[in-house]
């Protein structure tokens, strides 16, 4: 079965806010065995809202709409719903009770306006949100259910959790769905597709989905069959001709991120890990540090951004510095060197470079990346030239560093 997500609210069309329910609802509802296949997020606009709705319940036979419950005149979403249904909203006392129940348990004033939020679509049933003045609706039309939700996620989460999921599994037919995530570092998307297309594209089920970000590539399998085992075997299949196919430029085939799979190698080891950085700042142990438990192998790192703190921090030779040029396969060695030493880490990675726009050394091109890793084999550097704006720089040269490491171990 399929489903299909509307977010509504204008503050979620503006930089500073992200629909995050969507992906929440997306999990629970392929714990389901249900395929999320549309979502979009729609402003406070009654009119261009009903239209979207009309055509979501054209297509999906379970439409689920979030946000737009509130009191005030810019939350549309009863109002649009009743009017794409063409069905009468209803003042419900049940509602209304509780409402003011609520209002009284904390001591307030209830406002004019809460009043709007004890209106009931026509033959809808209410969802209970002992979490705020929102109630969520839940509406039966024949093959269809529309399904209305509160934005804020505390009150989204335990509604969906405690009702819509019971009401849900008594109509979904009994279809499982399993789902394989294979993260992959240090090729290109287009070399990576070339080269597994001919595998997954004579399969319909599993669907297989990829992604790509800043030098990290994921492949997504999702497959759907009565029972979970099944399913599973179903993504089993094409997922280890896959990981055949791909070898060790899989480093996650669970979905975790770079850095948990090089902490997990580094524990499994008993080793441990410093970092030197100049161009990135500190995001290489942002990165590394994110995972929990890494305090186990990352022994801590070096911000030397600028010339002299390389010198002071690190202690390299201010004429070494001066004879190469911060940006330089002689500086990129001596700080992963430095960084191991005065760690005692077992290895040390280290970033210098110039992320740009602009170039501050001359003779180097903006995107110019040495990256150095030291050990007790020795310590070398290898130059990388990366596109795109600043952060692009930045995070792929983080990325390319991680996985220096990963493939070293």
């Amino acid at each position: 079965m399929q489903a299909e997500i509307i977010a509504v609210g204008s503050e979620l069309l503006t930089p500073e806010r992200v629909d995050t329910n969507s992906l929440w609802l997306t999990r629970q509802l392929n714990d389901l065995g249900v395929e999320v296949t549309q979502k979009s997020i729609l402003g406070d606009n009654r009119d261009r809202l009903a239209s979207a709705i009309r055509s979501a319940i054209d297509r999906s036979p379970i439409v689920i709409l979030t946000g737009g419950l509130g009191p005030t005149e810019d939350d549309v979403t009863r109002e649009a719903t009743a009017q794409a249904l063409l069905r009468r909203l209803l003042y419900s006392e049940d509602l209304m009770e509780t409402l003011s129940a609520r209002f009284a348990r904390l001591g307030r004033k209830m406002s004019e306006n809460n009043r709007r939020q004890a209106f009931l679509i026509e033959g809808a049933r209410i969802l209970p949100n002992p979490n705020g003045t929102a109630a969520g609706q839940w509406i039966d039309l024949p093959g269809r259910i529309v399904i209305l939700l509160p934005g804020p996620p505390r009150e989204l989460k335990p509604m969906f959790s405690d009702h819509c999921q019971p009401m849900l599994s008594e109509v979904i037919p009994q279809r499982s769905l399993a789902t394989l995530v294979f993260r992959v570092a240090g090729m290109p998307e287009s070399e990576l597709d070339q080269l597994i297309a001919p595998i997954y594209t004579p399969y319909s089920n599993p669907e297989t989905t990829i992604l790509a970000k800043e030098g990290d590539i994921q492949i997504h399998l999702r497959a759907t069959a009565e029972t979970a085992a099944e399913a599973h075997a179903i993504a089993s299949e094409v997922g280890g001709k896959i990981q055949e196919a791909l070898g060790k430029r899989i480093y996650s085939s669970d979905g975790s991120p770079l850095e948990a799979a090089l902490g997990a190698l580094l524990k499994a080891r008993g080793e441990t890990l410093a970092v030197a950085e100049s161009c990135t700042g500190g995001l290489l142990g942002g990165r590394v540090t994110s995972v929990a438990g890494s305090s186990e192998w990352f022994l801590g790192g070096f911000q030397v951004y600028g010339k002299a703190m390389k010198t002071r921090l690190l202690g390299l030779d201010e004429k070494l510095v001066e004879d190469n040029g911060v940006v330089s396969e002689a500086v990129a060695c001596a700080m992963a060197d430095s960084a191991r030493d005065r760690t005692g880490a077992t290895y040390a990675l280290s970033v210098t470079g110039e992320a740009g726009p602009e170039s501050a050394s001359p003779g180097i091109e903006p995107g110019t990346v040495w990256i150095g890793m030291a050990s007790a084999a020795g310590v070398s550097a290898k130059m990388f030239r990366f596109g795109g704006d600043r952060e692009r720089v930045r995070s792929f040269a983080v990325q390319t560093a991680l996985n220096l490491l990963r493939l070293s171990l």
